[in-house]
């Protein structure tokens, strides 16, 4: 999937970062008001003027104390923004000229990894032009005059962020190729994502055994993702604490939208993804929403059932483990593939539980399945149970040949894909190919990854390559 550049727009209060916003988005979300620090929170939308698609994201002014006390929130929220984004948009306000707050925050971005594009807006008239000559001590370059209350100047705008997005996919295209290239076996990228307070960090704590992340009942305490390097046997992992996820209605700060953008993120570079789960609270939405991010990432998983102590402690063992493992087939039917450890990261109890089922996950991705065997128990399966004929089609869809891919070269826990070659995919039902992935898992060890199929019509004609696939295997096979 193309990289969709993210655009922050920073800057100190009352300099139309929001008016800006507006133009760019091409229609009225920000507020706007004379007022300083009207803007507090994150909001993001589409840019619409620009070739390149990208989002854009107004932040909460900097560098000025605020009578409210939002001043320390607004500038964590800045640096989330430069952290987060892949280019600065540094609005200034031509006609009050350079200000001190500007000179500072200059001097903090040029610390920025992002590109950075130096906006000079209310640049109402070309005489005005002659003025902010100053600007150019920013170390920023000569910057764009614009005007947002009338316009002026986002035709050039528009074309400098173009060639500023372009560069931002082409780049991250050459580095996910460069980190493709020089990936290498030791060790895994081990994301720990859950809601908040789930005991992530907690977690984090008990496999160091050591107080290396904050741990506190207040819901929300790591905001941002924090690789720490830990070695296990003779391999040495990363273990990536994230922010907790909760639902986007009930993000009341920028931080948390910016957090979890790059919870997000740190699912899709991750190896595997350890997916905290209170089970003295149960099973929520937001437990599902994360699942179903980990699953639509193809990502392997193991099920951390956290706080187990507190589950139901006066029962017995295997009564509440039984309970336990219900609760979870219920709630998380469509992780059903994804092992459990029932653990208490707080107490320190059966966290070896953890990379014991992380290493048995490994084990069992090293032997895939041979294209013989895969032919014969698929074709056993769909005697034992044939496809249902289609009411559209009237016919019943049938099966050529299957392979399993394995691109192993690219990740340690490979995933692989099953492609099935069929006389017509379109007759291939979800639920038939809920029953051959289940059939696969019966009489093969796939165990915490997912089973991704790739249907594919014999005949291109019929209703095209695939389900998710071009058609062709030979570039399955070479990919």
């Amino acid at each position: 999937m193309p990289k969709t550049p993210t655009i922050a727009i920073v800057g100190r209060p009352n300099v139309g970062k929001s008016a800006i916003f507006n133009r760019l988005a091409d229609r009225r979300i920000a507020i706007v008001h004379d007022e300083p620090g009207v803007t507090r929170d994150r909001i993001a939308a589409p840019c619409r003027i620009t070739d390149v698609p990208c989002e854009i994201i107004d932040t909460g002014g900097i560098g000025m104390e605020l009578e409210d006390g939002f001043h320390d929130q607004v500038t964590i929220e800045a640096d989330l923004a430069m952290a987060s984004a892949d280019m600065i948009m540094f609005v200034v306000d031509a006609r009050d000229g350079l200000t001190p707050t500007d000179e500072a925050l200059a001097q903090k971005l040029r610390r920025a990894k992002p590109p950075i594009l130096l906006i000079l807006n209310k640049s109402d008239h070309a005489e005005q032009e002659l003025m902010i000559g100053d600007f150019a001590r920013l170390g920023l370059g000569a910057g764009i005059p614009i005007s947002a209350a009338h316009g002026r100047g986002f035709g050039e705008l528009a074309e400098r962020l173009d060639q500023i997005a372009q560069n931002v996919i082409d780049t991250a295209e050459a580095e996910e190729e460069e980190i493709e290239e020089k990936i290498t076996r030791d060790g895994l990228n081990i994301a720990i994502v859950g809601k908040p307070n789930a005991g992530k960090s907690s977690l984090v704590n008990a496999i160091l055994k050591d107080e290396r992340t904050i741990v506190s009942d207040i819901a929300g305490t790591t905001r941002d993702a924090i690789d720490i390097p830990y070695t296990w046997g003779e391999e040495k992992h990363t273990l990536i604490d994230t922010a907790g996820l909760r639902q986007r209605q009930k993000m009341d700060t920028s931080v948390e939208v910016f957090s979890a953008m790059r919870t997000e993120k740190s699912i899709r570079r991750a190896d595997i993804c350890l997916l905290v789960i209170d089970l003295a609270a149960g099973i929520s939405a937001m437990d599902r929403k994360i699942a179903k991010i980990i699953k639509e990432e193809r990502k392997p998983c193991l099920i951390i059932l956290n706080k187990w102590d507190l589950f139901h402690p006066g029962g017995a063992r295997q009564a509440r483990l039984e309970e336990a493992v219900e609760l979870v087939n219920r709630e998380l039917f469509f992780l059903s593939w994804a092992p459990y450890a029932c653990v208490s990261a707080r107490e320190g109890q059966h966290i070896s539980q953890v990379f014991n089922q992380i290493t048995k996950i490994r084990e069992a991705a090293k032997d895939p399945i041979t294209t013989g065997r895969l032919n014969r128990l698929l074709n056993d399966a769909m005697e034992v149970k044939p496809p249902s004929q289609h009411k559209k089609y009237n016919k019943r869809v049938k099966l050529m040949y299957a392979t399993a891919v394995v691109n192993d070269k690219y990740t340690a826990i490979p995933v692989p894909q099953f492609i099935l070659f069929v006389n017509d995919k379109r007759l291939m039902h979800e639920h038939y190919e809920q029953y051959l992935a289940n059939r696969i898992r019966e009489q093969h060890n796939v165990l915490g990854v997912p089973i991704v199929f790739s249907i594919r019509s014999r005949n291109a004609s019929k209703g095209g390559g695939a389900k998710g696939g071009s058609g062709d295997l030979r570039s399955d096979l070479e990919e």
